[in-house]
């Protein structure tokens, strides 16, 4: 078997499995997720995205129906299920099940799990990027479900046949429509604060911590579209992307600047992942 889903303790192939039409998360998107990659039986930074999700979930102020080791316990049972070597894991959270009503609803949150095939990325692969205007809500702090701000942004990336599209509010540059970004400048790595502009990514923060790993200063600030066009390296940054270095921007060459210390991060990101999983490219 190569893909699985779950739900409230029922699992079984993923193509067969459904769920009540009074899910929360059809009516409203009323729910929180995570995701990470798996290899060899690991599931990697497991610890981070749960803690992560277990946060989402109390900013929403949805009581979770398991503790994080149960969680955790579910998802590995279920990994250990495939045969696969490399695979996405996702999981998510919904308020619960009741007829449509916008206040909450009384009862227990569902669990969801998907579980299939997902080749580990080639860190190293130049990508394209578009910048949109962020019209997000104020809440980007929070995993939700309620992703259509980042649907269409993702559909306009791929009309334009680029990778991600980079999210601004006015001249400040934000995130991704699934990934964060960052840049390289003069020697140093720069991110956007952690605040509730942006999800705090867990491999936004593995990046972070490979530069100062490096001796590279990491700086948290805001940094604007002239500075993004002007970086001498942009690199995106999601769990199932790791790392990724941008060559263009709204059809203009972009980065490419600071080969060597951008490879040189690349290597220490994948010299972690490694380490902790096994994997070895083929």
């Amino acid at each position: 078997m190569n893909a699985l889903g779950y739900y409230n303790g029922k699992w079984g192939p993923l193509d067969e499995m459904t769920v009540p039409m009074n899910d929360r998360g059809g009516y409203f998107g009323d729910g929180v997720y995570d995701a990470t990659c798996a290899v060899n039986g690991v599931i990697f930074a497991l610890d981070e995205h749960v803690e992560r999700f277990f946060n989402s979930a109390r900013l929403l102020e949805i009581k979770l129906s398991c503790s994080r080791d149960e969680l955790k316990t579910i998802l590995y049972d279920m990994l250990a299920k495939l045969d696969d070597n490399e695979l996405f894991v996702y999981w998510q959270a919904t308020r619960g099940t009741g007829q449509r009503n916008h206040a909450f609803p009384e009862g227990n949150s569902n669990l969801w799990i998907i579980i299939k095939p997902g080749p580990i990325p080639d860190i190293y692969r130049k990508i394209k990027l578009i910048t949109m205007e962020d019209t997000r809500f104020l809440h980007c702090n929070i995993k939700t479900i309620n992703l259509i701000p980042s649907v269409i942004a993702s559909q306009r990336a791929k009309e334009a046949g680029c990778h991600e599209a980079v999210f601004h509010r006015s001249e400040t540059v934000t995130e991704c429509a699934h990934s964060n970004v960052h840049i390289i400048k003069d020697g140093k790595f720069i991110t956007h604060p952690a605040d509730n502009l942006i999800l705090r990514g867990i491999a936004r923060s593995h990046l972070a911590r490979a530069c100062r790993r490096l001796g590279i200063p990491v700086e948290e600030r805001d940094f604007t579209l002239s500075e993004l066009f002007n970086a001498d390296e942009i690199l995106t940054s999601s769990a199932s992307t790791f790392g990724l270095s941008a060559c263009e921007v709204d059809g203009k060459p972009a980065g490419g600047k600071a080969p060597e210390l951008l490879k040189k991060i690349q290597d220490e990101v994948m010299r972690e992942f490694s380490e902790v999983t096994g994997y070895k490219k083929n």
